[in-house]
């Protein structure tokens, strides 16, 4: 088994950024985004966000592609969100584009903690632009 240590800091959109992300949808949304992670062979190690996008702290082994990644979470967890979640009206739906970040091992706690106190950040105006920006 390869030894691989690979951290990545990734952000999306909810499509034309509707506050899509609910307060009902979240708890079960966050879930589904860290089981699916899981079976994809990768690690999450955060996840968080407002109403209209969401970031993640995973760690995606060298054998899958970060866009590859990207693609089947996205499209899974749309799907999921549609198909098994009440709708409250709402079609859901992501941006086709994302931003991602590579770190270092030593970077990823601060990672973490910035996307596990997004709604504090939002509220405080402690934001990183650069990966508020899409």
């Amino acid at each position: 088994m390869p030894l691989w240590r690979l951290y990545y800091h990734l952000v999306w959109a909810t499509k034309h950024r509707q506050p899509l992300i609910t307060q009902t949808r979240e708890p079960e949304l966050y879930r589904y985004l860290k089981d699916k992670t899981y079976a994809l062979g990768c690690i999450c190690h955060a996840v968080g966000g407002m109403d209209d996008h969401l970031h993640l702290v995973v760690s995606i082994p060298p054998k899958l592609a970060v866009a590859s990644y990207v693609q089947q979470i996205k499209g899974s967890s749309s799907h999921f969100v549609n198909q098994v979640l009440p709708s409250e009206g709402l079609g859901f739906a992501w941006q086709a584009e994302y931003g991602v970040f590579s770190m270092g091992e030593s970077q990823s706690p601060r990672a973490i903690a910035y996307v596990q106190n997004q709604k504090q950040h939002h509220r405080a105006g402690t934001l990183v632009t650069a990966l508020e920006t899409l």
